[in-house]
């Protein structure tokens, strides 16, 4: 029995219409267009500079893809518009106040938006919405860092093997200090003597200690000096006397140079006349001639007859007296 023509070109299109089907359901899978049927939502951003993003791109928030770049034009001379279509799925997660920046996917794969941050303050995001960009650090940037890091380290090196070049040829405090015993050994005799400073500030320390310790302690004349009314009041009294007194000797002395000036005076006349000066000085040797024959007459006169006796009486008594004392 023959099989007739319009079956076999049924079964023949039935596998054709399988294969299809096996064949649009792979390429949907492989290359991700089932998304394409989800509904979107559509929400910009203005970036200074995109660093090669294109359109196509990957949207990811939170480590899960949630959309993809839609396109990118220029919005003004310093700004680049990118819209972004956003799964509605995602939309109660996404808040108003999120940011975008730009990463990459992987080290050196292509470039991809990333959404982050936001809080519960503000409401979900909305057809047409503004996200904030945060500028992120480019590779290009990195590089010119590290190029400027390298010079920078490059002047220090300089700078470094020129200091150490002084420093090993005795140039400099710091050279000196190196290369010279002396200032060495000085620099270490000036640490001993500020430890003995040290140490005997503390000593005196501890002395003032014990000191204002004698003052708390009662008996003592600190004690007395700070506490007792009495002793403090005698001390000033006897202060103000010797102020007295000074004060005194002050105005005495003040009237002995007016005195002393003034050539009608004796004193003044004293000091400033010559000849009087000669002649008391005279008058003085007058004097101790005198006093000198005076004894010398007086000693002769002992041994005359009328008074001879008379000193023989006075001796006698003296020693009568003497006897009977013992």
């Amino acid at each position: 029995m023959r099989e007739s023509p319009n079956r076999r070109a049924v079964i023949v299109g039935l596998f054709v219409f399988i294969g299809l089907i096996f064949l649009v359901s792979g390429v949907l899978m492989v290359g991700n267009l089932h998304e394409t049927f989800k509904k979107k939502m559509t929400v910009t951003s203005f970036f200074d500079d995109v660093n090669g993003l294109q359109a196509g791109n990957n949207i990811w928030f939170s480590g899960v893809k949630v959309g993809t770049v839609k396109a990118i034009q220029f919005h003004s001379r310093n700004a680049v518009e990118v819209t972004m279509r956003i799964d509605v799925k995602t939309q109660e997660y996404i808040r108003q106040d999120a940011k975008v920046k730009i990463s990459t996917d992987g080290l050196i794969g292509n470039k991809i938006l990333v959404i982050y941050g936001g809080s519960g303050k503000v409401g979900q995001i909305q057809e047409g919405d503004t996200l904030e960009v945060e500028k992120s650090v480019s590779q290009e940037d990195m590089l010119k860092i590290l190029q400027e890091s390298n010079k920078n380290l490059n002047s220090i090196t300089t700078d470094f093997k020129s200091i150490s070049k002084k420093l090993d040829s005795g140039e400099g405090t710091m050279g000196k200090l190196l290369n010279d015993n002396s200032l060495y050994d000085n620099a270490n005799k000036t640490i001993v003597s500020l430890q003995q400073t040290s140490a005997k500030g503390q000593q005196l320390l501890n002395n003032l200690n014990t000191y204002t310790a004698k003052l708390n302690q009662e008996g003592t004349l600190a004690n007395d000096l700070v506490s007792d009314t009495v002793v403090f009041n005698s001390i000033r009294e006897f202060a103000q006397r010797l102020k007295q007194i000074a004060d005194t000797t002050a105005v005495l002395v003040t009237q002995l140079k007016t005195i002393s000036k003034d050539t009608s005076t004796s004193i003044g006349v004293l000091l400033h006349d010559k000849e009087e000066g000669a002649r008391l000085k005279n008058t003085l040797k007058n004097l101790e001639s005198s006093s000198k024959k005076l004894d010398e007459d007086l000693e002769a006169a002992q041994y005359s007859w009328p008074l001879k006796k008379g000193f023989k009486k006075m001796d006698k008594a003296k020693s009568d007296s003497l006897k009977n004392v013992n």
